[in-house]
């Protein structure tokens, strides 16, 4: 068994530890599971998202039947008739007379499979003039199921485009500040601290408010991004600067520079490499944050616009407790927002763990 560790390589040593975590490996699936929902929304979404009717506002999550009069058959919706009740507030009841089936790749809204190839078919759905709300509707009566797969399109690309920005960033000024050091150094760590100094919540609010008003929803989103990215890199780049400091003066680097290497080089084939084992598991606890952030602009209006969906401005329905006491079936973009940044969360500290010089130490031992 030592003898076959040996020739293990240091990947391989940190992927058996972090199969050895099963939690680990569960968020692995479940997030795997939602970026797949994401890529493939349109497929998986009986409605396109802002398919509305009004008639069906907070309507509650439709009930699929199999059984009639006793006996098994095709699963089916029945119809939802709204009515009010004394307190003039909206009830809705199930009339099993009207019966609309559930099919399968059913023809509907047209979208974009994969954002490419034009398609109007869908996983499942009814035909009209049914409805069919697998997780309930929202106040203009568009399926929250269909929302929630198109909302993470926007939530989870923003936290991978974003964090992939700002670590390169921060990946590149950290290792040239920690190798040049001197005056160039001053000036690039005096910068981060300026843009570390500000509380993120402010920076991220004074930063929207330099977007024009006149940007539609997709500038919006790619203006996220590049706030995000900006708040994000100083962070790293001072811990890079760190480690580089070190490793200028390494052996490898000496002779890198004997052979005649550009320094620009010497920075990104011979530095910067040995400091990703930090590096990957920093940008796996950093993604939550930008999740959360483009949530927070989101929901107090300064992010993606409705009709376009995002976990964050789905949650302003939610944002009264009436609302919530009826219609508590709008709280689910908070659950996948949750889940989410602790699957990361949860990954980012395996990461570390299978990553750190000790435990390899002792995986190579064991």
């Amino acid at each position: 068994m030592i003898e076959r560790a040996r020739h293990l390589s240091e990947f391989q040593i940190a992927l058996r530890n972090f199969r050895k975590n099963r939690l680990a490996v569960v968020c692995v699936y479940v997030l795997s599971v939602l970026y797949g929902g994401a890529l493939v929304a349109g497929f998986l979404s009986p409605y396109l998202f802002k398919n509305e009717d009004r008639n069906y506002s907070y309507a509650p999550p439709t009930p699929v039947k199999i059984f009639t009069e006793g006996q098994l058959t095709r699963p089916y919706v029945p119809a939802m008739e709204l009515t009010f009740n004394e307190y003039n507030a909206r009830v809705y009841k199930i009339d099993l007379v009207k019966k609309y089936p559930v099919r399968f790749l059913v023809k509907g809204d047209e979208y974009r499979l994969l954002g490419i190839f034009p398609c109007r078919y869908h996983l499942f759905g009814v035909e009209a003039p049914g409805r069919f709300y697998l997780l309930g509707a929202d106040a203009r009566g568009r399926d929250i199921f269909s929302r929630l797969l198109y909302g993470g399109q926007v939530s989870l690309s923003i936290g991978l485009i974003g964090v992939l920005i700002s670590f390169m960033i921060g990946l590149l000024i950290g290792g040239i500040s920690g190798y040049y050091g001197g005056r160039l150094d001053d000036i690039l760590m005096r910068l981060c601290e300026m843009v570390m100094m500000v509380p993120g919540f402010y920076l991220l609010l004074a930063l929207r408010a330099a977007v024009p008003d006149s940007f539609n929803s997709v500038q919006v989103y790619f203006a996220i991004i590049i706030i995000l990215s900006f708040m994000g890199w100083a962070g790293l780049a001072r811990i890079i600067r760190g480690m580089c400091l070190s490793l200028r003066e390494r052996e490898y680097v000496l002779a890198a520079r004997g052979f005649g290497l550009s320094d620009f080089k010497i920075v990104v084939s011979h530095i910067l490499p040995h400091t990703l084992s930090y590096s990957i598991f920093a940008v796996m606890l950093s993604i939550p944050g930008y999740i959360l952030g483009e949530s927070g602009l989101s929901l107090i209006g300064l992010g993606i616009q409705d009709p376009y969906a995002s976990w964050g401005n789905m949650l302003s329905d939610a944002m009264s407790i009436v609302r919530i006491k009826f219609a508590p079936w709008i709280l689910w973009p908070a659950f996948f927002i949750f889940l989410t940044v602790v699957c990361f969360n949860v990954i980012g500290d395996a990461l570390r763990d299978c990553l750190d010089p000790m435990l390899k130490a002792e995986g190579e031992a064991q």
